[in-house]
Order: structure tokens, then C-alpha cells, then sequence
């Protein structure tokens, strides 16, 4: 990111516009209404959000048959990994314990899954020191 250059965050409409192009791919802002439970939004609304992605720089489009088909530019996990260190930063003073911890607090991970998750760092500890 560029000095003085305020980091990008996506709202919970444009992370629901973003969830659709990395599913479904490229789509028009009519196959996106088609997505949407009842109510539906309005086209214009949706019309919106897809260019305000676009001016982020999280959208592209090309021009189909006088319309436009927008796609993702940026990948799912690019975006899952900035979202989850802003939550820890945020949220947890930036300690990944913290973040572990009050999942065990709250219930969310099991024995089994922390099991899971320390043979994940060891196994990964034993690859790096083979570099």
C-alpha cells in the first residue's frame, strides 16, 4: 500500500458482490439480482455497489454486447488473509493466542481441531527447516 494511502475496506454489500463473482465468475449485474433472496435489491443499487468495487480496484468489467460483465480482480484469498489480520489487529491487539483463545472461550474449536492445528504448525516448522 502506498504512503498516505488509506487502506481499502469492503462493506457487508460489497463483500456479498464480492462472494458472488469469486463463486459464480464473471457476471452481469442482472444474473447478480437473480442471486439475491427476496426482497432483492434494486438494479441501480446493485449497479452501485459493482462500481464503487470497481473505483476500489477489487472489480474489472468488459463490454459484452453493449452491457457490462463484471469480474473479480482480486482473489479470495488475498482478500481472506488482509480481512483476518485487520479482525486480530483490530480486535485482539494483534496477538494470534488471543484469537485462539477466546475461541476456546466461547466454544468454537474443539480439542480435536486444536490438535489439528498444532501437527499444521509443526509439520510446517519441520518443512522450513529443510530450506
Amino acid at each position: 500500500m502506498k504512503a498516505g494511502r488509506k487502506r481499502q475496506v469492503l462493506t457487508e454489500k460489497e463483500t456479498e458482490i464480492m462472494q458472488m463473482l469469486w463463486s459464480r465468475g464473471p457476471l452481469f449485474v442482472r444474473e447478480m439480482l437473480e442471486l439475491y433472496p427476496d426482497p432483492r435489491p434494486h438494479f441501480s443499487t446493485v449497479s452501485t455497489t459493482v462500481r464503487i468495487l470497481e473505483d476500489k480496484g477489487f472489480v474489472g468489467h468488459e463490454v459484452v454486447g453493449g452491457s457490462h460483465r463484471y469480474m473479480a480482480l482480486r482473489g479470495k484469498d488475498e482478500f481472506r488473509s488482509r480481512s483476518l489480520a485487520d479482525v486480530i489487529r483490530s480486535y485482539f491487539d494483534n496477538s494470534y493466542t488471543s484469537v485462539v483463545s477466546a475461541l476456546v472461550e466461547e466454544e468454537k474449536i474443539s480439542v480435536d481441531e486444536l490438535r489439528e492445528i498444532i501437527e499444521l504448525v509443526e509439520s510446517k516448522n519441520k518443512e522450513n527447516s529443510k530450506d
